[in-house]
Parts: C-alpha cells; sequence; structure tokens
C-alpha cells in the first residue's frame, strides 16, 4: 500500500506532551515539513522558548538550544552570528515574545537578523495557569482577569506582527491561523518562505500562528478552533505585514 501521510523525518517519533486540542503540535508539524522539504535539517538550529513548548528540543530532529525566558532572539542572534552558514529560527509563545522578550524581538526585528521567528499567539499564558497575556483580547476572561480584560486597567492587546512591521528591519511577516485546513495549509507556505528568506539572506523574518489553547480557554478543541475564526480574527487580521513583494 502506497503511504500518503507520514510523518516528516525533522519530527521526532515521540508522544507530544500539549493538552488535547492544543495546535502547538500542529505548529510543529510545519516546522518540521519546511526542514524537509528545503533539505535544511542538518544544519538548522532551533532555540526554544521558555512556556508550553520550552521542551521542544525532544521533538525536533535538528540541533536545539534551550534559551532563557524571551532571550530566544538574543541566543538566535548569537547563534546565526558565529555560524552563518546554518539555518537558524527560535519557537515563541506570546508570554515569551510578547511580554518578557518584547525588547528582545523588537531589537532583533530591528537589526533586520537573518534568522526566522515562528510566534505562536493562543491569547493567553498556557502553561503557568492561564494567566493574562499581551495578547489577550478585551473581555476576555482568565484567571487574572476573572471579569475581563479592562483597556482601562490593563491596555489593550498588543498586535506583534503591525508593530514589528513599523520597522525597518524586517524582510518578512505574516500572520496566518491554524484553524481550518484551508489557513493550515496557507501556514505552512509562510513557514517554509520565512526560512527561505533566511537562505537567502534576505534578514528578519517572522511568521505568527494564531493557535488554540482549549484547556485554558474552558473549551472543546472543536470550540477553541472555531473561538479563533469568530473572536480572534477580527483583532489579528491575518495577511503579510512586511515584504509583501519579497520574491525568494
Amino acid at each position: 500500500m502506497a503511504v500518503v501521510f507520514d510523518r516528516p523525518h525533522a519530527l521526532v517519533d515521540i508522544p507530544m506532551h500539549y493538552c488535547p486540542g492544543c495546535t502547538h503540535g500542529i505548529a510543529h508539524r510545519l516546522v518540521a515539513e519546511a526542514l524537509d522539504e528545503l533539505g535544511i535539517e542538518g544544519k538548522t538550529v532551533g532555540i526554544s522558548s521558555v512556556g508550553c513548548s520550552y521542551n521542544n528540543y525532544f521533538y525536533f530532529n535538528c540541533d536545539m538550544i534551550q534559551a532563557p525566558h524571551g532571550r530566544a532572539p538574543a541566543v538566535a542572534t548569537g547563534v546565526k552570528r558565529s555560524l552563518p552558514d546554518n539555518i537558524v529560527f527560535t519557537y515563541q509563545g506570546d508570554g515569551d515574545l510578547a511580554a518578557i522578550g518584547t525588547a528582545e524581538i523588537v531589537h532583533a526585528a530591528a537589526r533586520g537578523e537573518n534568522i526566522t521567528v515562528i510566534f505562536i499567539n493562543n491569547t493567553i499564558y498556557g502553561m503557568t495557569s492561564g494567566q493574562m497575556a499581551p495578547t489577550t483580547l478585551l473581555s476576555q476572561v482568565t484567571t487574572t482577569t476573572p471579569y475581563g480584560r479592562d483597556p482601562k486597567e490593563h491596555g489593550f492587546p498588543i498586535r506583534v506582527c503591525e508593530m514589528l512591521a513599523t520597522l525597518s528591519g524586517p524582510a518578512y511577516i505574516e500572520r496566518v491561523s491554524l484553524h481550518d485546513i484551508k489557513h493550515i495549509k496557507k501556514a505552512k507556505e509562510a513557514v517554509k518562505k520565512a526560512f527561505k528568506v533566511q537562505i537567502a539572506g534576505k534578514g528578519f523574518s517572522l511568521v505568527e500562528m494564531l493557535s488554540t489553547c482549549p484547556t485554558n480557554w474552558g473549551m472543546t478543541p472543536l470550540e477553541a478552533l472555531d473561538r479563533i475564526k469568530n473572536e480572534m480574527l477580527e483583532y489579528y487580521p491575518l495577511g503579510v505585514y512586511a515584504g509583501k513583494d519579497l520574491e525568494v
């Protein structure tokens, strides 16, 4: 019987620790498929952040480094500048990238560092019991906003793609979603393009993925996918925010 769907070689064949319905696993597969199809697994270095994906060094077959909380872009910068022929990516959640790591991602983007960033936005702190994150939507209930996020008290959610796109350094920035097959296929194209940008030496690239957190949202996996479509897309529009005309 012909095999029509298989595990990417760049993805290790072990069970993942993520909650049922979490789309981190899909994001991992998309990264691994890109590494396979571009033939770069053997010269790729991934940087693990702190958060739900902290131990993804178990899941990718390429070399991986664990970074301190929020410092993945700085670690990636050091690796890329030391080993410019290697492909370097960070894999970060919204708490790691958009909270404690805000300065790191802004300055890496401003410098146009030739690295690739995979940014998972699920609008909540997933690993530490579901507190409000910088990306938490207005009126969203979390453990630290039991009455919903109030802009007068908590400020407004940060749109990372839009913020970084104001800088001159980034070569390519796109926001995608993982809520259905059509958008997952589009997300894969974006991930692959982000790596191509780095291979071509064009500079900083970032792909933001709208993702689910059924456990901390208090939803079933299917309800969580619908929440992306019905709530998140309005505040976080999909599209290319930098490098619309970039060819690689």
